[in-house]
């Protein structure tokens, strides 16, 4: 559902491993990235450029996942059979979308336990949309319309990235998030259409959600410093400021339409750009969320634990099951 380019300290090994490695090699590699090749598991591949996409399929993957978690929150509570039934499917996509990208993360070597492992330690990030709190059934809405909106103008580039797995199951997962998209601005169109309760939950809602539906985005680009090797080698194809942009521009209609007040002042058309000029993002509670520090950050990692460890069997009892049919088959 998202991936977010969290700040992260540039690391040397990164630029001495590329100066180590063959340089006719690397001259290869990148001639075929800016060729716009798809690049295959079974392609030479900088060991920088590996690292790179291992740590940004597991973070959309781990994103994925722990995004389950605000939704499945209100799927015994949904308003009616239908509305439950649809969230049921939404979360389910949810869940398959993140096995999509970890299978993709295997690819490039590691292992599903690694990728956990390293979540589960607080190693590896996940969206920081995700630890805040789905309070009422307007929050499904604007998870919906404002996080699935935010992670499909994320994703839809990512298409093109140029690591041929990655970019196959964004495909899929793309097509489903528009489904997820649209079943959110619907529920915001028939709470803002209802009594002034519902419309008045809609508008919460859309105060909460809002600006942690910017921050989505990542860092502004320059503070964002590993974006520029991304671009090189084609991993990211839109920067993180002309993303929110973008985001802004398409969504603000959407809010007139709904009759709903987007929570800032400063938002005004500019017609010279044109498009919305907007204000300040607090980016110190982004990164407060990104520590961890977010409303739920601690509940949510709880759940994941918690999950991991319960679903132990399965886990067990699907290896066994494996090993008896390589059994009968070497038999």
């Amino acid at each position: 559902m998202y991936t977010t380019e969290l700040k992260d300290q540039p690391g040397k090994a990164s630029a001495v491993s590329i100066r180590s490695e063959d340089p006719a090699l690397v001259a290869a590699f990148e001639a075929r990235v800016a060729a716009d090749e798809f690049i295959e598991p079974k392609d030479w591949m900088p060991e920088a450029y590996r690292r790179t996409l291992v740590r940004q399929i597991s973070q959309h993957a781990h994103s994925e996942i722990v995004g389950m978690l605000p939704e499945g929150n209100w799927l015994t509570r949904a308003p009616s059979l239908r509305r439950k039934a649809i969230l049921l499917a939404k979360v389910q996509d949810e869940g398959g979308h993140g096995l999509y990208l970890y299978c993709a993360a295997e690819t490039l070597g590691t292992s599903r336990e690694e990728m956990v492992e390293a979540l589960h330690a607080g190693k590896a990030k996940y969206s920081t949309i995700f630890n805040y709190p789905s309070l009422t059934w307007a929050d499904i809405g604007a998870i919906g319309w404002l996080v699935d909106g935010a992670a499909i103008m994320n994703q839809v580039p990512l298409q093109r990235t140029s690591y041929g797995p990655y970019a196959r199951a964004m495909v899929r997962v793309c097509k489903e998030e528009s489904f997820h998209q649209r079943q959110g601005y619907e529920i915001m169109m028939v709470l803002a259409g209802g009594t002034p309760e519902q419309r008045a939950m809609a508008q919460d809602a859309l105060d909460r959600w809002w600006w942690p539906s910017l921050m989505m985005f990542g860092p502004p680009d320059a503070d964002s410093p590993n974006s520029a090797q991304s671009f090189r080698w084609r991993i990211k194809r839109d920067s993180n400021d002309a993303l929110r942009q973008k985001f802004v521009d398409a969504t603000v209609p959407q809010a007139d339409l709904l009759g709903l007040r987007i929570p800032d002042p400063d938002l005004h058309w500019n017609a010279d750009k044109p498009g919305y000029d907007f204000g300040a993002i607090d980016w110190e509670e982004f990164y407060a969320a990104v520590r961890g520090e977010g409303p739920t950050a601690k509940e949510r990692m709880k759940a994941r634990r918690d999950a991991w460890e319960n679903g132990a069997w399965v886990r067990e009892a699907a290896d066994a099951h494996a090993a008896k049919l390589e059994a009968r088959r070497a038999a």
